[in-house]
């Protein structure tokens, strides 16, 4: 049986979110587009992913849905491919013996520190999720970070070992490819999700967030995950609010 994805590196392209999602129409199986180098990397809300050349893991794998490879997903449940995102990368990081959890929807943290960046482009046709693009910046060998990051850490940084990153790529690859393929049908998708929510950032303790609206610090306890995908948190004295993607953002 063939590999079940293919891998390209390439030396320095502008993103490997666009060069994947060029790459969209000729794939028939996951194509993961990997760089040693950005010149317009991203990150969420627009920000710009730093890393220095050859030093990380910066890499996107091109997925089609329902094509035989992978199952059959509605355009509503969308975020199953952010929690197989995060749920592989977890696993790669602490089956290196470095513990990790998600901050909502799919940064990972090691402690306060982050350590991987994810960003995905999801395609929908009618009802369905046609295609995604997920794109993943992991530090893995840098330990200098640019002033303005507020809280970097790497592999390195947390073992004090150095590591190959083709050879983490091969692996990193492989865990997703099998995170992807298990999250059709209602069981998949369920232990999917409670291995996600086991791994949430901040979950079930009291912290302090800004309210994006308002502009207000409020404190409140992280308690799960809506259908919607919105972060469910309990402000004492006030019961449940749901906050989506940008109207809350984390005090570290």
């Amino acid at each position: 049986m063939g590999k079940k994805y293919d891998i390209i590196w390439h030396k320095s392209v502008d993103s490997t979110n666009n060069m994947a999602r060029m790459a969209l129409d000729d794939i028939d199986k996951m194509s993961v587009i990997a760089a040693e180098f950005q010149t317009a990397g991203r990150g969420q809300k627009g920000n710009v992913w730093n890393s220095e050349a050859g030093m990380n893991l910066t890499f996107s794998a091109a997925v089609r849905f329902g094509k035989g490879m992978f199952p059959e997903l509605a355009a509503t449940e969308q975020f199953a491919v952010s929690e197989c995102a995060s749920v592989a990368v977890a696993d790669f990081l602490c089956g290196k013996g470095i513990p990790v959890s998600i901050k909502w929807p799919n940064d990972i943290y090691s402690g306060d520190r982050k350590i991987c960046g994810i960003l995905i482009e999801n395609i929908v046709r009618g009802s369905r999720l046609d295609a995604s693009i997920i794109g993943i910046g992991l530090n893995v060998n840098q330990t200098i970070f640019p002033h303005e990051l507020p809280n970097p850490t790497s592999m390195k940084i947390e073992t004090g070992h150095e590591y190959r990153t083709d050879a983490a790529l091969e692996e990193l690859s492989a865990l997703l490819c099998d995170a992807l393929s298990g999250c059709g049908g209602e069981g998949g998708k369920s232990c999917l999700h409670q291995k996600y929510l086991s791994l949430l950032y901040r979950k079930d303790s009291l912290h302090s967030y800004i309210d994006c609206a308002s502009g207000k610090v409020i404190r409140g306890i992280i308690r799960g995950i809506s259908p919607s995908a919105c972060l469910r948190m309990e402000i004492p004295g006030e019961g449940i609010r749901e906050f989506a993607f940008k109207e809350i953002s984390y005090v570290i």
